[in-house]
């Protein structure tokens, strides 16, 4: 199984990327930060990621999905983010690097969980505020640096996924397997 990591700041087509993706046939797996803000917001918490337990609930769903996708011989499968993300995230929001995080950044690491490069959606040239994503253009370009950063610090090669249609960054990707 060859898992590749789908990444870039928020805003920036990641999950029209994946659904083509998996439209095209590869599995694929779901991102885990937008769906703890919803839960959250739905248990009425309105800004979750204030809370350092944010970061935790993020790394425990990541996990358990990671490990309980479908494995196939010689299939590639592509992750919506990762702990490498959750890790740029903490960053981005101050929090403190938590053991449940060090240790699935570990875990990630020894197991050689993902391919050692990322493809790196680049964002949009502007951001469309939702109920999970409350964060201005300057914000976003900020955290895309960060999230690079901490990919590069992690050893992960960077594979540019450019602006354009859909169709143009999913055959990017196909080009880049």
């Amino acid at each position: 199984m060859r898992r590749f990591i789908l990444t870039g700041p928020p805003g920036a087509g990641k999950t029209a990327i994946l659904r083509q993706l998996e439209l095209d046939g590869f599995s694929v797996v779901e991102e885990a930060a937008t769906d703890i803000i919803a839960l959250e917001q739905a248990r009425g918490i309105a800004e979750p990621w204030k809370y350092p337990g944010f970061i935790d609930a993020i790394v425990d769903l990541q996990r358990s999905r990671q490990l309980g996708a479908p494995e196939e011989l010689n299939a590639v499968q592509f992750h919506d983010r990762s702990a490498i993300c959750t890790a740029a995230l903490a960053v981005y929001l101050g929090h403190p690097t938590s053991d449940i995080l060090s240790r699935e950044l570990e875990r990630v690491k020894m197991h050689a969980t993902f391919q050692r490069r990322v493809f790196f959606v680049r964002n949009l040239g502007f951001i469309t505020p939702t109920a999970a994503r409350r964060i201005s253009f300057e914000e976003t370009l900020r955290f895309e640096n960060i999230h690079e950063e901490t990919y590069r610090g992690f050893g992960f090669g960077i594979i540019s996924v450019e602006p354009g249609t859909v169709r143009d960054r999913v055959a990017a990707i196909k080009a880049a397997l």
